[in-house]
């Protein structure tokens, strides 16, 4: 009276699983347990996160380089910013910066933001 037809059934079925058969489901409810932990450590693991966040956020402002040195009528540069260094270096970047005044002003909105969002981030 107390018990319910289909669980007699299910018991049953239990005790006539073989050992293998046993052995195969644990294996799997182990695999599951495991990628489960590892899903689980990764949502948890905060420097990682932070990681790919800031390369999301580089990727980003490449992009936007390149959709404003498109905008300013030159090409984006394939290798990325020159490497080049000595005296007239300077004299260079002032002499580009004179050239796209807009170009700058971006870049300096582009890095001020990220200051404050990476302050503002710390205070939490």
């Amino acid at each position: 009276m107390g018990q319910d037809p289909g669980q007699g059934q299910s018991q049953l079925t239990d005790e006539q699983k073989s050992a293998a058969e046993l052995r195969a489901e644990i294996e799997e409810v182990r695999e599951d347990l495991g990628d489960t932990a590892a899903a689980l450590a990764a949502k948890t693991d905060v420097k990682a996160r932070a990681r790919e966040k800031a390369e999301q956020l580089k990727q980003s402002a490449a992009g936007k380089k390149d959709q404003l040195m498109t905008k300013a009528g030159r090409s984006p540069s394939p290798n990325g910013p020159s490497q080049s260094s000595g005296p007239g270096a300077l004299t260079q970047a002032r002499t580009k910066a004179r050239q796209n005044p807009v170009l700058v002003a971006a870049a300096c909105g582009l890095i001020g933001g990220f200051a404050i969002a990476r302050l503002t981030w710390r205070g939490r």
